[in-house]
């Protein structure tokens, strides 16, 4: 084998840091998972780690440089094996322990986005709380306006008695005999390695031999909380809001999960909504259509409009008035308020009300109903 320097490609002054570095980058480069089938990939995989190895730690280095390979005989990860690493699975604990501080992720997070610069959390040890999700029902009015709501909601918040430890005391952990305190055990089969949780420690690393009584060695408890939420304006039903950090609290100093916000927004009575503009059906009278009339509407939060119906309106016209709609959630002006009306024919008339109707149905002409001319004039066609 090359010199252990040349192996890794730095210089005899090189510093713990630039040799890790290095190793990473060759490691990467030559794992077995990322050349399957390649012995000469395998063969440069064992000889950087044994490099690694030796060179990671000062006191063998320092025997390396005064006295050479021979000197360390027995006193590498390859003991008894004076040409190198012959166990792959030598090397793969190298690996783990220069890319997990110590082992804790498995290969496949640490060569396809494991935490961090390949330096997060060791095992199982640090782990993210679970996210929870409320549902929350609002009116009309206030998806309209925004709101300021309270929430009662039950989290596994950190123990206090133990610090999130899960033991009573300091000497109530104990390193995991199993995985050696690394948290996984790993297998080898042919070019692939598998990791997994240790069965022992559960991942863990260590094993509890004294544990809290407030929280039964979880180094969680369930409490009751009540979280303040501010719903935006222009919220409608199926949105969700976030709120990072109000989930459950995370373990071994891990963060806590997100708390989301599921919305349902109630029905008006009177409103509906389409995107940011409203819609009021508004009736009105064949006079008030034939002639014409003003007529004041309700639009949001108690507010009044005039909108003005011109004479001869037809039944399903809609009148916009700007501005009076929702306001975007995102705070990019507001929608319309459309006003849709429809003409009710009266249902009970008296003798005089008939007299005056049928007097002026015989004084109407043609021309006074375009839409009926039209259709008229389409049905001769037909049958011309």
């Amino acid at each position: 084998m090359a010199d252990y320097y040349d192996t890794l490609e730095v210089t005899r002054g090189a510093t713990q840091e630039e040799i890790k570095k290095a190793y990473r980058k060759q490691a990467l480069k030559y794992h077995p998972d990322r050349n399957p089938g390649d012995p000469e990939a395998e063969k440069r995989f064992k000889d950087v780690s044994e490099a690694y190895e030796v060179l990671s730690d000062e006191k063998k280095r320092q025997i390396y440089d005064q006295y050479g390979k021979e000197a360390l005989r027995g006193a590498t990860a390859g003991a008894g094996h004076p040409g190198g690493f012959e166990s792959m699975e030598d090397a793969l604990r190298t690996f783990m322990g220069a890319f997990g501080g110590g082992g804790g992720e498995s290969i496949f997070e640490s060569l396809f986005g494991g935490a961090g610069e390949f330096g997060g959390a060791r095992g199982g040890r640090q782990r993210q709380g679970a996210s929870k999700r409320v549902n929350i029902t609002i009116s009309f009015e206030e998806a309209a306006k925004g709101v300021d709501k309270e929430l009662a909601i039950s989290n596994f918040i950190t123990c206090a008695t133990c610090g999130g430890k899960g033991s009573a005391s300091s000497k109530g952990l104990k390193k995991c005999r199993r995985c050696g305190g690394q948290g996984q055990i790993y297998e080898q089969r042919g070019f692939f390695s598998m990791s997994m949780a240790c069965p022992e420690c559960h991942g863990e690393g260590q094993v509890i031999t004294d544990p809290c009584t407030a929280c039964h060695g979880q180094g969680v408890v369930k409490e009751k909380q009540h979280v303040k939420v501010h719903i935006p304006a222009g919220v409608d039903t199926g949105m969700r809001l976030k709120m990072s950090g109000y989930g459950d609290a995370g373990q071994g100093g891990g963060p806590a999960g997100d708390l989301y916000v599921f919305i349902t927004v109630e029905q008006h009575d009177i409103f509906q909504r389409e995107g940011n503009d409203i819609i009021l059906d508004l009736p009105i009278s064949f006079t008030e259509a034939a002639i014409g009339s003003k007529k004041d509407v309700p639009a949001l939060h108690g507010r009044m409009c005039r909108i003005t119906i011109p004479e001869g309106t037809q039944n399903g016209k809609t009148f916009r008035v700007k501005g009076e709609g929702i306001p975007n959630v995102h705070g990019q002006g507001h929608g319309d308020l459309l006003v849709k009306v429809f003409v009710e024919t009266p249902t009970k008339l008296s003798d005089k009300q008939k007299e005056l109707l049928q007097e002026f149905g015989e004084s109407e002409g043609p021309s006074n109903l375009p839409k009926r001319k039209s259709f008229l004039d389409k049905i001769k066609d037909l049958f011309a």
